[in-house]
């Protein structure tokens, strides 16, 4: 043996993958409130709703706000007729916001997830401080929804709608965050003309990402109930309302080609 060779390196460990294989995180026994139905659509005020479930027992909800944040703050005056049935509506201040965000922040489980869907105006003007302050919620990352159709805009004309994902402390990703192959910028048409809805297959693929076949997602303004059928595409529960009347809801979907 040459006495010169330098002694053999032991075998190194593999790196451990900063992916999560499997999801640690098991959503507790869910007890239905009196009066509302699962997988189904509850007609109530979000809040009320919010403030009966039981506190830190869901993974995930969605939220998207009935604001005309780019209509009311950049004054376009370019409504048109696919706007309508949305201008009537009754409108989020940015306290009922707060109020929704803070509730939905009480009844999240530890390192749960927040999908809050966002204009561009509130984007680019930022809500951290009005929205998030003295909450438990944190921006983790943002997903940009290509609608792949041209809207309105008085300088750029919007194509796109953004989606901030925001997680509940303690912020972790690996044995939470299950799904690592979701673009960033995500190409899907809308469901429909309606103002309000959102893509299935996205939403979808966010609840695979964080929850387990058989857990419950909340939205509790449901709107034209895009997440109600992501959830069951995925496997998942649903557990949402809406404080629109039913005949509201038949007469849009009416007026979509």
């Amino acid at each position: 043996m040459n006495d010169s060779m330098p002694p053999l390196k032991p075998d190194k460990k593999p790196r451990s993958s900063v992916f999560g294989k499997e999801r640690l995180l098991v959503q507790p026994e869910v007890t239905l409130p009196d009066g509302y139905v699962l997988d189904g659509r509850n007609r109530a005020d979000g809040v009320e709703f919010l403030s009966a479930l039981e506190p830190a027992g869901y993974p995930a909800c969605f939220f998207d706000p009935q604001y005309r944040g780019v209509m009311d703050r950049q004054k376009y005056g370019n409504e048109g007729s696919r706007q309508k049935d949305r201008a009537v509506l009754p409108q989020m201040d940015e306290d009922t916001i707060r109020a929704f965000i803070e509730a939905i922040d009480r009844v999240l489980m530890p390192s749960g997830h927040l999908f809050l869907w966002i204009d561009k105006y509130h984007l680019c003007t930022g809500v951290e401080t009005l929205w998030f302050s003295g909450t438990s919620l944190q921006v983790v990352d943002l997903v940009t929804w290509h609608k792949m159709r041209i809207g309105m805009g008085y300088r750029t004309r919007r194509a796109s709608e953004y989606c901030m994902v925001l997680q509940k402390t303690p912020l972790r990703a690996k044995g939470v965050w299950l799904r690592h192959d979701i673009p960033d910028v995500w190409s899907e048409k809308a469901p429909s003309m309606s103002g309000h809805t959102k893509p299935y297959e996205l939403q979808r693929t966010l609840i695979e990402a964080v929850t387990h076949e058989g857990d419950t997602v909340l939205d509790p303004a449901a709107g034209d109930y895009t997440v109600l059928e992501s959830a069951r595409r995925a496997g998942r529960h649903f557990l949402g309302c809406d404080i629109r009347a039913d005949d509201l809801l038949v007469k849009q979907r009416k007026r979509q080609p």
